[in-house]
């Protein structure tokens, strides 16, 4: 009855928090629409009351302005300063690359193969701004990003490639090239920046290039999206990257910046690399569908002379490992396989995991069944560690009913109990910590799979059967409203790991002997409940993975107990371990000693109370 009582209670509990969770949402919603509306209803007042402005004149007035500090700073690239943006298009066979005259630099990338999730493909570098600082005039200053470049017709090289070249030209004879290289199965884009009479265009020799990125959505959850960019960049030959931090100042040189969302990232290289510089990060906080912005402000050392030749390569693609491995130097680590407290996962997917898999998918068509098969060489590598705690599990199982007679004798007799039963482990050859070895394998197992489902682009977009995007969760039902943790979505796949994981549960506690606190007796299901808040937000493909794990778990321990595991041997063996001398191992010795010491302990104390 009480044990009843115990579970009505947690139901109760149960309900009451999800009714309170529910109504305070509801709350928050209704308080948050009401300020807006008073928001709204002031700014109506404020815009009513506000003195008309002649919006075509002040519109005049702006433009004259900026059309006279545009040729002012342009100086004696005047003819620069005025102009109408003309736009270039090349495409190879990857993407599509537009091309702007306004700063000869690239105006945005849109990638062939890669839809978003609304079905338009996906787009980078639409918001950047890309230039650096030149001296137009003896007194006069510009970025080469407001300066209108001349371009030429692009030209096709004999081995596939297309260069587009933009020339920037002074009435004084100076002259600075833009030209791009662009090569049919590539997302790399060479830049070489050519400049002619730069000991005048640029003061003692210093280039200083200015990059401003903005990531914009491409995923369906801009949340997790949001949380999982970042800036990384190689700095002294090593990776490095910030995330929560918002500012790097680099102190050894820098061979280039990558701006990083989950499956793209945008690189800026330099081959000679940066001297110095520093870069400043921002992650959103709003609800929009802007990620973050980055500013890099990278400086480098040209050497003396009129003319200089600096190359430059712009990676705009997506973070697949094979891709960024023969990019540059340390750039494959863009995709996160394992970093910080988790670095130890990442040999783990590099050597093991990733060739593994992308062997499967050589043969294998559908990643669903990729990741099965994953899951079965995982349990396959790992039986022998395993094997061994599963028989030790149903050993115990046999053992039971003796353990539970125990029980009974014992009673409140922790410390004497505590000794029996180690004793008859000790006959029966069963190790009680036996069971904790595949809990302990799946640690670094689960976190090296968490990174590598979240970081690999192979997966993205990838349906199987109910999941129409393994690199996302999956969605069956949507709630009316977002329970904290939890989310505003129900995904079948976690609910499937979920009930996996409490049928193990049930198994588990059928095995121990009959737990007489409620605490002990529920504790098994926590961890179950747990999950369910875990997984519920995580990609499909990993819940898949913990769903297949689970259900080869219980098939083996069920073929273990029912074909393997002879209970009458096992009895027979202990009873001839009984009637045998009995042999101590130092350590039982000594664990022997600490419990007969504190059951003499407990009674002293039974008889000073009395």
């Amino acid at each position: 009855m009480k044990d009843k009582n115990t579970v009505i209670g947690f139901v109760l509990l149960g309900a009451l928090f999800f009714i309170y969770f529910w109504y305070n949402n509801k709350q928050q919603h209704d308080l948050a629409a009401f300020q807006q509306k008073q928001k709204d209803s002031i700014a109506k007042v404020e815009a009513a009351n506000r003195k008309p402005i002649d919006s075509v004149a002040a519109r005049v007035d702006s433009l004259k302005r900026d059309s006279a500090g545009r040729l002012s700073a342009a100086g004696d690239f005047n003819t620069a300063a005025v102009g109408t943006e003309q736009l270039m298009v090349v495409t190879n066979k990857l993407m599509k690359v537009t091309f702007t005259s306004k700063g000869g630099r690239v105006k945005s990338v849109e990638l062939d193969n890669y839809p978003t999730a609304s079905g338009k493909k996906v787009v980078l570098g639409a918001e950047n701004q890309l230039g650096y600082n030149i001296n137009t005039s003896a007194n006069q200053s510009s970025s080469s990003a407001n300066l209108n470049f001349m371009p030429s017709p692009a030209i096709t090289n004999p081995d596939g490639s297309q260069t587009v070249r933009f020339t920037l030209a002074s009435a004084t004879g100076q002259s600075i090239v833009h030209q791009y290289v662009i090569r049919p199965m590539d997302y790399m884009i060479d830049w070489y920046l050519m400049i002619n009479g730069a000991d005048k265009l640029l003061s003692q020799g210093a280039l200083n290039l200015q990059w401003h990125v903005q990531l914009d959505q491409q995923e369906k959850v801009v949340e997790y999206e949001r949380q999982v960019s970042n800036v990384g960049f190689s700095e002294g030959g090593d990776f490095d990257y910030i995330s929560a931090k918002t500012q790097r100042k680099f102190e050894k040189p820098v061979q280039w910046v990558g701006v990083a969302q989950q499956f793209f990232n945008q690189t800026l290289l330099s081959k000679n690399g940066f001297n110095a510089g520093q870069v400043d990060w921002q992650r959103r906080t709003d609800s929009g569908t802007v990620l973050a912005t980055a500013d890099a402000a990278l400086q480098m050392k040209l050497p003396a002379g009129a003319s200089a030749n600096v190359p430059f390569q712009m990676y705009f693609g997506p973070n697949d490992y094979n891709i960024l491995k023969h990019q540059a130097p340390e750039m494959d680590r863009m995709v996160n396989l394992g970093r910080d407290m988790y670095s130890f996962v990442r040999p783990i997917n590099k050597y093991v995991i990733k060739p593994v898999f992308d062997f499967f998918t050589r043969f294998v068509s559908n990643f669903g069944w990729v990741v099965l098969l994953l899951t079965l060489f995982i349990r396959l590598v790992t039986a022998p560690l395993t094997y061994s705690s599963y028989l030790s599990g149903a050993k115990m199982k046999v053992l039971r009913p003796e353990l539970d007679t125990l029980k009974k004798k014992f009673g409140s007799d922790q410390q004497g109990f505590a000794m029996e039963q180690m004793k008859l482990f000790r006959e029966a050859g069963v190790n009680p910590l036996g069971g904790c070895i595949p809990a302990l394998l799946q640690i670094p197992i689960f976190f090296a799979l968490y990174s590598f489902f979240n970081s690999n682009i192979q997966l993205r977009g990838q349906s199987f059967l109910w999941s129409h995007d393994l690199s996302a969760y999956d969605s069956i039902a949507h709630l009316p409203f977002s329970l904290p943790g939890y989310g505003d979505h129900v995904s079948l796949f976690t609910l499937t790991a979920v009930l996996t994981s409490f049928l193990i549960s049930i198994y588990n506690m059928s095995m121990t002997p009959t737990q007489d606190n409620p605490a002990l007796k529920y504790m098994p299901y926590i961890f179950p409940f747990m999950l369910l808040f875990i997984f519920n937000r995580l990609p499909s493909a990993l819940t898949w993975y913990y769903t297949v794990s689970n259900i080869i778990t219980l098939g083996l321990q069920f073929v273990i107990q029912n074909y393997i595991i002879n209970h009458d041997k096992i009895l027979a063996k202990i009873e001839l371990k009984r009637k045998a001398p009995k042999t101590k191992s130092k350590w039982q010795e000594r664990y022997e000693s600490m419990m007969e010491s504190q059951k003499k302990l407990q009674e002293m104390k039974n008889k000073t109370k009395k």
